[in-house]
């Protein structure tokens, strides 16, 4: 019961991402294809990765993701900032116009923790974050070690 319960929060959650990249999306030079809504999930979650970092991540030739950097940058989402200890290398930093794109998108969020807070106790809803602080950062070895390994500073 539990596997079906999570797994049926988390595509929830999914499809309100979705739903959300196609009221956003829709072709447009200024808006986001599924691939660049993808690529700035992935760069805001690494927290600002360099270029190769985020190649490794997505197990894609550095040629590719530079040309999905690119179309990130033309539109304002990002931008690359040489790194200070090898100047052959770039952090993807994310924009102004990154920040507005993902509280809009994350608006849900607030939505369903408030209907939370108007239904469960205190204690229960400290209990929720405690097992879900647990799960990120106990349970979520591979995805917490590829982070901590390519932190940049």
């Amino acid at each position: 019961m539990l596997t079906e319960v999570f797994a049926e929060v988390y595509e929830k959650f999914k499809l309100n991402l979705y739903k959300h990249m196609f009221v956003n999306g829709g072709g447009k030079e200024h808006e986001l294809t599924a691939t660049e809504t993808f690529t700035l999930e992935v760069i805001h979650a690494m927290k600002n990765p360099k270029v190769s970092q985020l190649a490794e991540f997505l197990e894609m030739s550095t040629p590719n993701v530079a040309y999905k950097i690119s179309s990130l940058m033309k539109k304002g989402y990002i931008e690359k900032i040489q790194s200070k200890e090898d100047k052959r290398e770039y952090i993807l930093k994310e924009t102004e116009k990154f920040h507005e794109y993902y509280k809009a998108k994350n608006s849900y969020i607030p939505i369903v923790l408030d209907r939370l807070a108007k239904r469960f106790t205190e204690e229960e809803i400290d209990n929720l974050e405690h097992i879900l602080k647990v799960m990120s950062d106990e349970f979520m070895g591979e995805v917490n070690r590829f982070i901590a390994d390519n932190k940049v500073d």
